[in-house]
């Protein structure tokens, strides 16, 4: 039995390092290219395993070597991938992830199959068995349908809509989770503070607010009380995939009763640790988050 299922997009990453992200009709010199698999939900999945909590993955690839090659990676570490829909209906979405010298990052999606999957394809079964539900970015519709599905058999729900959170309609979905993942863009947005919150803003009134400040730390909004943490002075060499190890770590936390303080400081180290290493995904364990802590 799983305690966590992630849903949302499997993807494959080429990562491109540069030496500079140039300006419109510039140029800059690739230092290296990189395959791999990618995917906020696969990335949360497999950093749920790294830190011994069985984690189960709903998304869809293509049938071919990109799909293949993703999944089989997920599975050698040990993600539970048999509701991953495999589909002959288009190719697996690849993301070129480019990334300078101080790890800023910007994305290129090519059109894929990330989103073909449906909440039909997940058994009842397997929600109800679960300790937690975590949503990344998929279809509105089935965002919404998982977060019913689970609170119908009261499993708990945490939604990372990603930085289209003003413009894919998640507020059905929003308004039914427990916990928003948010970066400070991604919450300018959705509480109004950049006038494009409206109903999404009203749709958080009764989430747990998990606010990701980056080199800045994070904190919990529950209600009208208020959780921080500092989070990890580290030299950031590749910022890709560092919010979802945060959330790995968060999601670990809460499911074993920590507090909101130890959930965000564990969760930071995760963010801290992929920061500071090349590529979405860093192999997190409780022994290199003991270190990180430890060396504080």
């Amino acid at each position: 039995m799983s305690r966590v299922i992630c849903a949302g997009h499997v993807n494959w990453d080429v990562t491109l390092r540069v030496d500079s992200l140039p300006d419109p009709d510039g140029e800059a010199t690739v230092e290296s290219r990189v395959g791999a698999g990618g995917g906020s939900a696969a990335n949360v999945a497999s950093g749920l395993v790294g830190l011994d909590v069985p984690a189960t993955l709903l998304g869809s690839v293509g049938d071919d070597e990109h799909g293949h090659a993703a999944i089989a990676e997920l599975a050698s570490k040990g993600v539970d991938c048999r509701h991953v829909v495999s589909t002959d209906d288009g190719p697996t979405t690849v993301k070129y992830v480019v990334v300078d010298a101080k790890g800023e990052v910007f994305v290129l999606g090519s059109p894929g199959v990330n989103e073909v999957f449906e909440a039909s394809a997940l058994p009842k079964s397997a929600l109800a068995e679960a300790d937690h539900l975590h949503l990344t970015s998929q279809a509105p519709a089935t965002a919404a349908e998982l977060a019913r599905r689970a609170s119908a058999v009261g499993t708990t729900v945490s939604f990372d809509p990603g930085r289209r959170i003003g413009d894919r309609g998640y507020t059905e979905a929003l308004r039914q989770v427990d916990f928003v993942f948010l970066n400070d863009r991604e919450a300018a947005t959705a509480l109004g503070d950049s006038g494009n919150g409206g109903s999404v803003g009203d749709a958080l009134d009764n989430a747990t607010l998990v606010l990701k400040h980056g080199p800045k730390g994070a904190e919990v909004r529950d209600g009208d009380d208020t959780h921080v943490h500092p989070g990890y002075p580290v030299d950031a060499i590749d910022t890709t995939g560092a919010g979802d190890a945060f959330a790995a770590g968060f999601i670990a936390s809460r499911i074993d009763g920590e507090t909101y303080e130890r959930a965000l400081a564990i969760a930071n180290a995760c963010g801290a640790l992929t920061a500071a290493e090349p590529g979405a995904r860093t192999q997190l364990s409780w022994r290199r988050l003991d270190d990180l802590v430890e060396a504080i």
